[in-house]
């Protein structure tokens, strides 16, 4: 009686499993990285002093961060905004996989004050920069391999 309880409970989780394997391997893409993705608005007649902005401070943090292996790689796209709402610049920062961004604020913090001084000089560029841009929002995606 003990021996077929264990049975049929092995029976029962081996068709448990089953399912999201069949599922798992049906799937018609492979994970790729990671992209944390930034939407920005210039203000009007800002942009390149946004984009000297980004190249003395933001720049400067992904580089250090790629050659510490924080980050994969990091791009700036930039295009016209379709309305008075829409973002002009998209900052992106690509990472391994979720796992790599554990722990990536101290990392990060640590980094920036490293690199940049402060915590009061680093406050204080972020309040400039608002003078010459909005963030609007963000997303964090990831890339998807299709097979």
């Amino acid at each position: 009686m003990k021996l077929m309880s264990i049975l049929l409970g092995a029976v029962l989780l081996l068709s448990l499993s089953v399912p999201a394997q069949s599922v798992a391997q049906g799937l018609p893409y492979t994970e790729g990285s990671v992209w944390s993705v930034g939407f920005v608005k210039t203000k009007p007649g800002m942009t390149n002093d946004y984009y000297r902005d980004l190249a003395a401070n933001w720049q400067k943090m992904a580089e250090a961060a790629k050659k510490e292996g924080l980050v994969l790689s990091y791009k700036i796209l930039h295009g016209p905004a379709a309305n008075t709402e829409d973002w002009d610049i998209m900052l992106l920062v690509e990472y391994k996989n979720m796992a790599a961004m554990d722990g990536m604020a101290e990392k990060m913090e640590a980094l920036g004050a490293k690199l940049m001084g402060s915590q009061d000089q680093r406050k204080e560029g972020a309040i400039k920069r608002n003078d010459i841009r909005d963030i609007l929002g963000g997303k964090l995606v990831r890339e998807i391999i299709l097979k």
